[in-house]
């Protein structure tokens, strides 16, 4: 499909010499945008001013974005391999509903700028040790295999990599050019995919199921799935499901590790900013004060508040709301990114954790 592209912003000299990115707040120039399918773009960007981007493969970044005058901040994996550190690419799918990414799939163009955060992330192949991979993914659960993929085949001679995908059908496979050519350049590089209708119009010399994932396709695709370190990436259902078929047939779930963005926030039924009638502690944070319910999370106080936090997935997986308990208990319903002396320090997630006393909170 049709490539949007500008010209480079700034000389070879200076992309050389440019400073690293390794965390924080960094503006991006959109230098390219193409579609990946009907309804999937990518957005390649470099620094404003020069950078090289320093990440770990599977981690995303984060966009702020004004919409109808209201500050968002929304979550993408990062598509490109950090073995490219000159530019980098974040694929984006439209969702029925999806106020940023259908905002920035008609919005953000070629000469535009935007601001990022991160990178954030413990899905990555560097916090995840493993030798033999399989990378399971849905959709566009796809985008953290892909830039895993790329950083290990740029990487390492020989990589073993089996990379299973699964999609509606063949007009909605992302990244199909570019995962042939992988595979045709490295034997090592096993590429199979289940598709729910279309599996016919594959190439016969590409492994291809209909249906959806089971035991059966799986066992037929990737053999020896159970010597592998298995990273699933994809909607809700499919990884519940994934996961659940894993634990049936004895999988070493010690070997299983997942990406998610999405899901459902840890909230109150009471409307944002409202104070619950049970309202029971206070919130401080600074000069701030906000009476809080036992009911309600951290992340809300501090967004009804309008304080700058990134709140990426509102479910405790992806860590992106990591803040620090002063005084105060708080309990928490998870702590999946956080590392022991980070809990020892009072750290917790603001979307997973509710108070139970008055609470004192660094940003």
């Amino acid at each position: 499909m049709t490539t949007d592209t500008i010209s480079k912003p700034y000389s070879d000299e200076l992309q050389l010499t440019s400073p690293s990115w390794q965390h924080g707040e960094v503006e991006l120039l959109c230098v390219e945008k193409w579609h990946e399918t009907h309804d999937v773009i990518s957005f390649r960007f470099q620094g404003a001013q020069p950078v090289k981007f320093q990440f770990k493969p599977g981690q995303f970044l984060t966009f702020k974005t004004e919409i109808d005058g209201q500050l968002t901040y929304r979550s993408y994996t990062i598509s490109s391999s950090p073995s490219r550190p000159y530019s980098i690419v974040v694929t984006i799918k439209r969702i029925e509903g999806g106020v940023v990414s259908n905002h920035l799939a008609d919005s953000l163009n070629v000469g535009d700028t935007i601001t990022a955060t991160g990178p954030d992330g413990v899905f990555n192949l560097v916090d995840i040790k493993a030798d033999r991979f399989l990378f399971l993914s849905a959709g566009s659960g796809i985008t953290p295999m892909y830039s895993m993929s790329r950083w290990l085949t740029d990487t390492q001679v020989g990589a073993d990599i089996a990379f299973l995908h699964c999609a509606k059908s063949p007009e909605d496979l992302i990244f199909k050019s570019d995962l042939d050519r992988i595979s045709l350049n490295n034997p090592a590089f096993k590429l199979s995919l289940i598709l729910e209708s279309g599996a016919d119009q594959i190439e016969s010399t590409l492994a291809c199921e209909s249906g959806r994932i089971n035991a059966g396709n799986l066992q037929s695709l990737v053999e020896d799935f159970h010597q592998r370190t298995i990273f699933v990436c994809g909607p809700e259902p499919f990884m519940n499901g994934v996961k659940s078929l894993l634990e049936e047939i004895g999988f070493d779930m010690s070997m299983y590790h997942q990406e998610s963005f999405g899901g459902a926030a840890v909230t109150s039924e009471a409307a944002p900013g409202a104070v619950s009638e049970q309202t029971d502690f206070m919130l401080s944070i600074g000069e701030r004060r906000r009476s809080m319910s036992q009911d309600q999370s951290l992340l809300e106080g501090i967004e009804a508040e309008g304080l700058p936090i990134i709140a990426a997935c509102r479910s405790g997986v992806c860590g992106a709301c990591k803040c620090q308990v002063l005084e105060g208990e708080t309990e928490s319903s998870s702590q999946m990114t956080l590392t022991a002396d980070e809990i020892a320090q009072g750290y917790v997630l603001a979307c997973s954790t509710k108070m139970k006393s008055d609470i004192s909170l660094a940003l």
